[in-house]
């Protein structure tokens, strides 16, 4: 029975919720800098990619949108998503910070603090993210109509 001892210390009062700080900083910021990376490759493929294409060489523009638009879901979708990633990174943090409160008979103001300030950090970084991402989105999305009036410019002069 020696083993039962061991579980119920484990599942004792005192420790459930600790898993959740490891969940925030290697979970929720670990995706997050996941994410910010796929976004930075992405958008370094696509920008190389852009550079070597001749708008000019595609029978069509429907054939050339489909040449370089591929993979701008994936960079719409960080940006659109990693606030709420960061939000609930934050919202953990601070069920974090009250469940340790609560378990604390004392109420310091610095506990608190540290405790929500440490909450935010994940919203920051989502909001940083996703500021990357749209700032991405938005070049690749330039250079994506720039080179589909050069489609049509040069489509425009073969017809006279």
């Amino acid at each position: 029975m020696e083993w039962l001892s061991t579980v119920e210390g484990w599942l004792s009062a005192t420790r459930p919720m600790e898993w959740l700080a490891g969940a925030i900083d290697y979970g929720i910021v670990g995706l997050l800098a996941l994410l910010s990376v796929v976004v930075v490759a992405i958008g370094l493929e696509r920008y190389f990619f852009y550079r070597s294409i001749d708008p000019k060489s595609f029978t069509s523009v429907k054939a050339l949108e489909l040449a370089v638009t591929q993979r701008l879901t994936v960079v719409a979708s960080v940006a659109a998503n990693a606030p709420y990633i960061g939000l609930l990174g934050t919202v953990l943090g601070i069920m974090l910070t009250f469940y340790n409160l609560g378990l604390d008979a004392s109420a310091d103001v610095g506990k608190i603090m540290i405790g929500l300030a440490l909450a935010l950090k994940a919203t920051a970084i989502g909001l940083v993210v996703a500021l990357v991402s749209v700032a991405i989105y938005n070049g690749l999305q330039r250079k994506i109509t720039v080179l589909t009036l050069q489609w049509e410019i040069a489509h425009e002069r073969a017809a006279v």
